[in-house]
């Protein structure tokens, strides 16, 4: 029994070729980078400050209380999108970006295109068509059946698309955070 653990040990352990690469290899995660190094090494007064959220979640909260009419304090994330994308205007386009930094989320721009993604499952019709990306380029017309329903859409309230990009995207924006 003892001879048939050592030979398995045998076959599971690494040779010594390997060991060797595991011991002198770079890309070895048990050690730290350089750059985490000397990033450890800096006093406090030299490191860049933590960056902070433009506006605390509580304005927020307060802001978009006079999007959701029902003021309802438990809404989710995707919930909360749905409502601002509602608010666009007809003949308007907003970004991904901009409806994220409305809710306070600068970063979550590909969140955002998750949850518009999900909008056929709202109960009350989201108007997906008109949220494109920073640039004014459709890239959400890939989840809508056929792809050309989008631009149809737009084109029916007057907004001019040409490959697949909203011409005069800067005059037609919406910004949800300025005028929403």
């Amino acid at each position: 029994m003892a001879a048939a653990i050592a030979r398995m040990r045998m076959k599971m352990s690494p040779s010594p070729k390997d060991r060797d690469y595991w011991r002198n290899s770079t890309n070895n995660m048990a050690t730290p980078s350089k750059k985490a190094k000397t990033a450890a090494k800096k006093p406090a007064a030299t490191r860049p400050a933590a960056k902070r959220p433009a506006r605390d979640a509580r304005a927020v909260r307060e802001k978009l209380a006079s999007v959701k009419p029902s003021g309802g304090k438990d809404d989710s994330f995707f919930e909360l999108v749905h409502e601002v994308a509602r608010q666009i205007p007809r003949g308007r386009v907003t970004s991904y970006g901009a409806i994220a930094a409305c809710l306070g989320t600068k970063m979550s721009a590909r969140m955002v295109g998750w949850a518009m993604n999900t909008c056929h499952l709202a109960k009350k019709p989201v108007p997906a068509h008109r949220v494109v990306n920073h640039a004014g380029l459709l890239t959400g017309r890939h989840h809508f059946d056929p792809p050309e329903k989008m631009e149809q859409l737009l084109e029916k309230e007057g907004v001019v698309v040409r490959n697949d990009k909203v011409v005069d995207f800067a005059r037609l924006f919406w910004d949800p955070a300025k005028e929403g």
